[in-house]
């Protein structure tokens, strides 16, 4: 058993290739998303990802440190208080003018 584990442990390039997988997924949803919500949660994809990065290159590059695993913390710490913020304005302008499609919400008239 602990052969099979030692030839298949994910390496560093197999991390990195599963945050971009991640971050591309984000990226595309960020860029093709009409509604707001699902907009946040595209940019929140992103945000996992960078704490992956960050934790990934701390256990492969420096494993006797935590940097990385205390800066994703804080990633996910922004990334909490964005999405507060974000919904809480969401919300707002969901009540003012009735809809959270982004295309909708180009000018600041009305």
């Amino acid at each position: 058993m602990t052969e099979f584990l030692a030839q298949h442990t994910p390496t560093l390039t197999h991390w990195l290739y599963l945050s971009t997988l991640l971050f591309s997924i984000g990226l595309y949803g960020l860029l093709t998303r009409r509604n707001a919500v699902g907009i946040l949660m595209a940019v929140e994809l992103m945000l996992n990802s960078a704490a992956l990065n960050f934790v990934v290159f701390n256990r492969f590059c420096a494993p006797a440190t935590v940097d990385g695993q205390i800066m994703a913390i804080f990633v996910i710490a922004a990334a909490a208080a964005e999405v507060v913020v974000g919904m809480a304005i969401f919300v707002a302008l969901y009540r003012y003018r009735g809809t959270v499609d982004v295309n909708a919400m180009d000018t600041m008239k009305d």
